[in-house]
């Protein structure tokens, strides 16, 4: 009799799991109960005995990752900003082109209020800390603001 370690019956096993649909479907369904009449219970001496290792499949669950909450960052009219400020704002910090800076700034002085985009928290943060400096930096009354989506 030949005796074998389990690393010369490694090729065979991961033959007889990789090829063998009916064990890789009991093997995920009892997920890591051991595999009945696969190599694990057979070590070669012919007999009925089942000194030897057991083979399964680990499964690992990944966690679910949340998506971030989402908030609206929004420009407020007032009647003292010009036009051409807020225009140069919305290219500069919410990166709008010319013709998508003029529809919203005629938005907000229109209805009192626009949405210049919607972002994760930090980013809709750092994008009001932005329009409010450069606002201040620059002394008009612009208020930017952001709300939960």
């Amino acid at each position: 009799m030949l005796f074998r370690t389990p690393s010369d019956r490694l090729p065979e096993m991961m033959t007889a799991q990789r090829f063998d649909p009916i064990r890789q479907a009991a093997a995920t369904r009892l997920a890591g109960e051991p595999l009945r009449g696969g190599p694990a219970e057979h070590d070669g001496d012919g007999g009925g005995s089942k000194g030897g290792t057991e083979s399964g499949t680990v499964t690992k669950t990944r966690p679910k990752t949340k998506r971030p909450n989402l908030y609206r960052v929004l420009l407020l009219n007032d009647d003292y900003t010009p036009m051409e400020f807020v225009i140069l704002i919305l290219q500069d910090v919410f990166n709008k082109s010319r013709e998508d800076a003029v529809r919203i700034m005629l938005h907000v002085h229109q209805k009192g209020v626009g949405e210049c985009g919607v972002y994760p928290y930090e980013v809709a943060e750092t994008k009001v800390t932005r329009v409010m400096d450069t606002a201040r930096k620059n002394q008009h009354p612009l208020q930017c603001v952001m709300e939960k989506q």
